[in-house]
């Protein structure tokens, strides 16, 4: 019997997701994936749009393209979600599939702190980091803040990247004695859930190239006006540029489908990805999943492509008996940029316990390079 595999979204997870399952099923069984956007934004790569050293052409590509793959491409909205009946609206039309893979991320809440969108540009967008690096061509001195508004946001190293890529920016252009840079912190300290040595040893990159730190600094007023910044704990403290990483939330089709627990995420098993309705999987940045250490497992990338070869293999072995079944063992990995053509990279197992196992390996021309393999080879293969 044909079945049909519903991708909610064509974001990393999505597309590895749905080629996985392309790949694997036989040509009668059907796999659709729903994406709103028309391109898609490799989402690394925007703090190198931020500083200047790529274009959004360069890093995006038509999500068209994954219907030459043998993959139904429905462009919409998902505006509601039926679990039980594994079936979705797009378009004022529903949608049912045999298997349900949520992969819609997370969406950027910006009106959760007051002023904030009129204040700041958010680098964790296409047009946000686009206005970003107009903002650094035009910027002569002063002071830049990096803010994380929230002390949960997806890829944990990237605003430690944005300010340590907006120094070496500001170096190249002579300008660095000029401005100072400040670093205002919802969390206390840099990549938590990475272990105390691995936030220690970020802290201590930030700190030498003459970025102050300040960690768990809750922003809750934003002043576009006064180009000052409001914080829980009565600091006040002004800023010429600010550069900022918005409070996310799930979508709130995942909302109102009622996925979400407390903590306003979609709860996994942390090996197969299932919810607590069967057949319907999530993955990615719209999901949560707890740690011995008492935190959840960060929103990255690599864990969004794991956790989707994961679901794509046992989904195929489910509906044909073939491959073997799989489980998402927490490994994972990232690169951590500096500037300078260099590239730091962190990895390790984040379900070790009684803490995950993770190692920082230092800066280097060799892990930069990595980096930018890694970024040709995902908008070169995958699209």
């Amino acid at each position: 019997m044909n079945r049909t595999a519903l991708i909610l979204g064509a974001g990393l997870g999505g597309v590895v997701a749905a080629e996985t399952l392309r790949r694997l099923l036989p040509a009668g069984h059907r796999v659709v994936a729903v994406e709103r956007a028309e391109r898609y934004v490799f989402p690394p790569s925007l703090l190198w749009l931020m500083v200047g050293t790529r274009t959004a052409e360069q890093i995006s590509r038509p999500c068209a393209v994954l219907s030459r793959r043998g993959i139904e491409l429905v462009r919409g909205e998902v505006t509601a979600i039926r679990p039980r009946a594994l079936e979705v609206a797009v378009n004022g039309q529903m949608l049912r599939g045999d298997a349900l893979v949520i992969a819609l991320g997370a969406e950027y809440a910006m009106e959760g702190i007051p002023g904030l969108a009129a204040s700041g540009h958010c680098f964790y967008t296409l047009e946000g980091a686009q206005r970003a690096r107009e903002a650094l061509d035009a910027f002569a001195g002063g002071r830049i803040v990096v803010l994380t508004a929230t002390p949960m946001y997806k890829c944990p190293a990237g605003p430690y990247e944005a300010a340590l890529l907006v120094e070496d920016l500001l170096r190249r252009r002579g300008i660095r004695e000029r401005a100072q840079i400040d670093f205002y912190a919802a969390e206390p300290g840099p990549m938590m859930t990475a272990g105390p040595e691995v936030s220690a040893a970020l802290r201590a990159m930030i700190e030498a190239r003459g970025i102050s730190y300040h960690p768990e600094h809750q922003v809750q007023l934003a002043d576009p006006e006064s180009r000052t910044l409001q914080f829980a704990n009565g600091a006040k403290v002004g800023y010429d540029l600010l550069l900022y990483v918005a409070p996310h939330r799930a979508p709130q089709a995942v909302r109102e489908a009622g996925l979400t627990n407390e903590a306003g995420w979609i709860p996994v098993d942390r090996y197969t990805l299932e919810t607590t309705h069967k057949n319907v999987f999530a993955i990615g940045d719209v999901t949560v999943i707890p740690l011995k250490i008492g935190r959840p497992l960060p929103k990255a990338g690599v864990f969004a492509h794991g956790q989707a070869e994961t679901v794509a293999r046992n989904i195929a072995r489910a509906w044909t008996g073939a491959g073997a079944s799989k489980r998402f063992d927490g490994e994972g990995a990232c690169f951590i940029e500096v500037g300078s053509g260099r590239a730091g990279m962190g990895s390790g197992n984040f379900y070790a316990e009684p803490a995950p196992q993770v190692r920082l390996r230092a800066p280097s021309f060799l892990w930069h390079g990595a980096k930018v393999l890694y970024e040709k080879y995902w908008l070169f293969s995958r699209f």
